[in-house]
């Protein structure tokens, strides 16, 4: 696998051979937004993987110069419209070093998850998707612990941070999560 160095490469979106996919590492922050029961997940996908589907909570990338709690409310506003300002948030509450492989790259990604209650949930406005998540993000949902469980989401873990008060900072390890497994199952 060749390395993109500093993370900072674009996509390119296109599948290439899995043993040839170049790796970007970057630090990201993610925000599980609560209200009345309920999580804010997106829809994300592979465009090299027609019809692939998952849930993931908003968030992403931290920009040079920014601490996680700045790109979380940064990532939070870009992603849904929703401007809160950084004490807002709680935590971080987890964190883990996750792995992706898409058809076109793979993401060795650490990252912190902060908490955002809120009184009652809110419809995200999308006009700052970036263009890469314009291609790749869908639809929001709000969803109670019995619809993540009939879901795909990003982190497997989601019904436990929907109830983490931040008292311990969960590690949620160092997962694979994967469109293209790094390891072909046999």
């Amino acid at each position: 696998m060749a390395l993109v160095p500093g993370g900072a490469a674009k996509r390119s979106m296109v599948p290439v051979d899995p043993t040839r996919r170049p790796v970007r590492r970057r630090n990201a922050s993610r925000i599980i937004v609560r209200s009345g029961g309920r999580v804010l997940l997106v829809a994300d996908s592979d465009p090299g993987k027609p019809g692939s589907r998952w849930y993931v909570t908003p968030g992403g990338g931290w920009d040079p110069g920014e601490t996680s709690r700045q790109a979380a409310v940064r990532e939070l506003a870009e992603e849904t419209g929703l401007h809160v300002a950084p004490g807002e948030l709680l935590g971080p509450i987890a964190h883990r070093v996750v792995t992706h492989g898409y058809s076109d790259q793979v993401l060795v990604q650490y990252e912190d998850f902060y908490a955002l209650d809120l009184d009652t949930p809110f419809i995200p406005d999308t006009s700052g998707f970036t263009p890469d998540e314009k291609i790749t993000l869908g639809e929001f949902v709000w969803a109670d612990v019995g619809q993540t469980t009939r879901m795909v989401v990003w982190p497997a873990e989601i019904a436990d941070l929907m109830v983490a008060d931040g008292s311990s900072d969960i590690d949620l390890g160092h997962p694979e999560e994967s469109t293209v497994p790094l390891e072909p199952h046999s």
